[in-house]
């Protein structure tokens, strides 16, 4: 695949220069398009060595060859990390004062923007309205992560890890090569697919984290949950070639790169956004530690500890169960999905984990149900975890152990199964307890 790595004029352009090699050790043919500015933080020969291929910035070299021109032209994908707040602004505004912008006035194919700055730089209404005109346009642009910037700031607005980038570009060229097949008239089959490609074309929901319930401005109810698990069914699906969408409750990592986030803080808020996405999506992955109960009343003000009051008494009312709203609501509608349930269950006297597990899953509706076995040493905060994935039509469970990242793939895989045996295809749904 042809393609070409433009560079933007931040510290994190040491960054791209990874992200180049791994391009080039999957056997891509890579032409870096630095910035002027970009080469006062990685030289030009670094650039040239990494790549392989002369490196230019200005539209008056290599005339003879109409570069400016040629290189949007014969580009299969173009990447642009980091992508700071003076570049975004420039390619929004449909400017073409240099190789690099030439190139993406030009270019006809996918388009991935990562965008690095300080956190008051991305959250200027000016960089937020050049991100939605981009966005709007069909350029993919990406999230910043969140930690620390230049100096002692902290806050979003770091490079994603060039890893995650890579990740995002290939399941973006994934979406559109099977976007341009079915529009054709073509039909993508598992054999035309490359191997981490099986769902390019298909769109997932996906939510993770623990939702958090006010009871005034200082304290919540919540859990454990890290949203670890959850995360990485998204980042696996991602590299799949899936479109995710992320719905993100209390995470302690940060959301996949390519994925389109929305944040949610509560049970009812998420709620709100699973059934406002559900409708677009091929598969649901509810990964979000849902809290049971929620507080009758939400103080406006902190609550006081007095000597000379009653303890407060807080009374919880329960809290809609969304799984099964999507499973109502998908036969209602007809909409034949596959709906997979997550189930973080604990054992006690009255029964085992599988046997509360199977009762959920009848109780549930869906078709799958992943289980595993939590407590205060299992699973929450983990990088580890194992898992039973049961089936409503009674077939053999499956087991998956390892890094979350090793379940998470066993996960979509099993999905993916699942999504092709369906005549015409199908929705997943899946609730992911951590």
């Amino acid at each position: 695949m042809r393609i070409v790595l433009g560079v933007g004029g931040g510290i994190a352009a040491y960054k791209a220069a990874s992200l180049l090699r791994l391009f080039t050790e999957a056997g891509h043919e890579v032409t870096a398009v630095p910035t002027e500015a970009a080469l006062a933080f990685v030289g030009k020969a670094t650039w040239e060595a990494l790549s392989g291929r002369s490196v230019r910035t200005d539209v008056f070299e290599a005339v003879e060859t109409v570069n400016h021109v040629r290189l949007g032209h014969e580009a299969e994908l173009v990447v642009v990390a980091p992508a700071t707040a003076d570049l975004l602004a420039r390619a929004a505004g449909g400017h073409a004062d240099d190789l690099l912008t030439n190139t993406l006035l030009v270019a006809t194919c996918p388009v991935l923007m990562a965008p690095a700055m300080h956190t008051q730089m991305w959250h200027h209404p000016a960089t937020q309205a050049n991100i939605a005109i981009l966005r709007e346009r069909g350029v993919t642009v990406l999230d910043p992560a969140v930690g620390r910037l230049t100096g002692a700031d902290t806050g979003p607005g770091r490079l994603p890890e060039p890893e995650e980038i890579f990740a995002a570009a290939l399941a973006l060229v994934a979406r559109a090569a099977h976007d341009g097949a079915t529009s054709s008239g073509g039909e993508v089959t598992a054999g035309d697919a490359a191997a981490g490609e099986q769902l390019a074309g298909r769109r997932l929901l996906v939510s993770a984290g623990g939702t958090r319930e006010p009871i005034d401005p200082v304290r919540f109810l919540g859990n454990r949950s890290s949203g670890k698990q959850g995360a990485a069914i998204a980042a696996a699906a991602l590299r799949a070639g899936a479109s995710v969408t992320f719905v993100a409750a209390h995470l302690d990592v940060e959301p996949p790169a390519g994925a389109e986030t929305v944040r949610v803080e509560t049970a009812l808020e998420l709620r709100d956004a699973m059934h406002e996405h559900a409708p677009a999506a091929d598969a649901i992955v509810m990964a979000a530690a849902v809290a049971d109960f929620r507080p009758a009343q939400q103080h406006g003000s902190k609550i006081k500890k007095q000597d000379n009051a009653a303890d407060p008494v807080i009374t919880l009312v329960r809290n809609p169960d969304i799984l099964a709203e999507l499973v109502e609501r998908r036969n209602a509608e007809g909409r034949g999905q596959l709906i997979v349930g997550f189930a973080a269950e604990t054992g006690d006297a009255g029964a085992g984990v599988l046997e509360y597990a199977q009762a959920k899953l009848a109780r549930k509706g869906c078709e799958l149900l992943v289980v595993n076995e939590v407590g205060t040493d299992r699973v929450f905060g983990l990088d580890e975890n194992s898992v039973t994935i049961l089936a409503r039509d009674g077939s053999e469970p499956e087991h998956a152990a390892g890094s979350k990242d090793d379940v998470a793939d066993a996960v979509v895989r099993r999905v993916t199964r699942e999504l092709a045996s369906r005549a015409g295809g199908g929705t997943a749904t899946s609730k992911v307890d951590q």
